[in-house]
């Protein structure tokens, strides 16, 4: 087990396996910004199946026991399911998942199953066609994203939780609904403050519904009871339903920061090792492997990495904002 300067362990990596995604969420990659001519990372940046796997062993050597798929939208990856069953035989690795939009999770959930994925996360902002279609910048209804969210059920890859977005002014009138559709199911939705995520989605603290106002708003109609974490460093506070079935969480990354238990490394696209999701600079790891680096070199890059992490930017946030603090943009590392 390596630790950072705040004595964090490094338990989680978050991979994302392309900077591709066939949606335009404003709070991500907004379409004014990324149009259909917008260059993403050449094919030769980007890093192979096997160096994926090379590198995430060593982060499993390190202690991370978890990996999470992430992008962009990690389906439009090619053979996807090939790399799944690469990360799944991993000595030491107990929980392999991956996040999605789920346009194409219908017709890839019995391969990833297949392959060794153990859960989903959805990325879902709406119940409503035309509220949801504004949301991800295509005007994409919702019937396609459940349609995949019922093959991942019935694929066994559960938990399956939905994060949904929720931007003041935008969508919070998605929040009960949301809350309706998936009680009593199998379905766990976790709403996410919007957050100051890359340097393009215009976001102003006013904009923020709070996980208090949420939580409020869904126990009025709903009561709720909160839920002990499952693990250190769980993100998401979590509350069942008092009656009947099912829970809820909320990710309070504004309101109610959490670095001080924060365990995730992210592995960028083209194979740079951030230590914040909030990042602006990493440190390249895939120029060293192509370059003949050996196992212990690489490990050694990581480890030292780790061993100097201060990151606790939500907490310093009201500091740190300026239009000078460039960040990573969101679809380069995942969520």
């Amino acid at each position: 087990m390596v630790l950072d300067q705040f004595k964090r362990p490094l338990k989680d990596l978050r991979i994302s396996v392309t900077d591709k995604c066939n949606f335009r969420c404003p709070y991500c990659m907004p379409i004014e910004v990324y149009g259909d001519d917008y260059e993403f990372s050449p094919k030769a940046h980007v890093l192979t199946f096997e160096e994926i796997t090379r590198l995430a062993g060593l982060f499993v050597r390190l202690g991370a026991d978890k990996i999470r798929l992430t992008g962009g939208e990690p389906l439009l990856r090619k053979d996807l399911p090939g790399l799944v069953a690469q990360l799944a035989a991993l000595p030491g690795l107990k929980d392999l998942t991956l996040t999605t939009n789920g346009w194409f999770l219908a017709e890839h959930a019995k391969a990833l199953k297949e392959a060794g994925l153990q859960r989903i996360t959805v990325s879902l902002d709406s119940m409503d066609d035309q509220q949801f279609g504004k949301l991800n910048g295509r005007g994409y209804g919702v019937q396609r994203v459940l349609e995949g969210l019922e093959a991942a059920l019935a694929e066994g890859l559960k938990p399956l939780k939905v994060n949904a977005v929720i931007k003041r002014g935008e969508n919070e009138d998605a929040i009960l609904p949301l809350a309706r559709r998936f009680k009593d199911t199998d379905v766990v939705v976790r709403y996410i403050e919007y957050m100051d995520v890359g340097n393009r989605n215009g976001w102003r603290m006013e904009d923020v519904v709070s996980a208090q106002e949420i939580v409020s708003m869904i126990n009025e109609e709903m009561p709720l009871e909160p839920v002990d974490p499952g693990y250190r460093g769980e993100v998401a506070k979590r509350y069942r339903y008092r009656s009947g079935k099912g829970e809820i969480g909320v990710i309070s990354s504004i309101t109610q920061p959490f670095c001080g238990d924060c365990t995730r490394a992210r592995l960028s696209t083209d194979g740079e090792l951030l230590t914040c999701l909030f990042g602006h600079k990493g440190t390249p790891l895939r120029d060293p492997m192509r370059g003949g680096a050996s196992d212990d070199e690489l490990l050694g890059l990581i480890e030292n990495t780790w061993n100097r992490r201060t990151d606790r930017y939500s907490e310093e946030r009201p500091w740190r904002t300026s239009p000078g603090n460039r960040k990573i943009e969101m679809y380069q590392i995942g969520g």
